[in-house]
């Protein structure tokens, strides 16, 4: 397959692929005049590589497990990511309480006992270091 018809099949640009092969991801066999030839072994890495995406890994990540013939050879890799998975889980977990409770809360939100100690527990209190800020402190435009 060419590079445009790999692409198609994934419904990926072109140029995802030719970073992926930068990057050391992928490494395709060349036709004589220089083209990228893909066959059924790409197919495959190729479908490695989203499914690692999937789950939240980066490629950095993704070309380490890569790196030798079995990906468990570097379960670390992925039992570190398990725990940013985990984090994410329980911060998405207390977010979507909150909100429940926001929405079944009978009281205006400034009067609700329970949002007032959540905002009181989120006061650094005075001398207090600054804490580093998350994604989640970053306000989207």
């Amino acid at each position: 397959m060419t590079i445009g018809e790999l692409a198609g099949r994934f419904g990926l640009p072109t140029h995802v692929l030719r970073h992926w092969e930068s990057v050391g991801l992928l490494n395709p066999d060349r036709h004589e005049s220089g083209h990228r030839r893909y066959g059924p072994a790409d197919l495959r890495r190729i479908a490695m590589i989203l499914m690692g995406k999937d789950a939240g890994l980066g490629l950095p990540a993704i070309r380490e497990l890569f790196s030798s013939g079995n990906p468990m050879d570097h379960d670390g890799v992925l039992r570190e990511h398990l725990e940013v998975l985990e984090r994410r889980i329980a911060d998405a977990q207390a977010a979507k309480t909150m909100i429940e409770h926001a929405l079944a809360c009978p009281n205006p939100f400034d009067t609700c006992p329970h949002a007032n100690a959540q905002i009181e527990a989120r006061i650094p209190p005075p001398g207090a270091p600054s804490p580093p800020l998350t994604p989640a402190h970053h306000l989207s435009p």
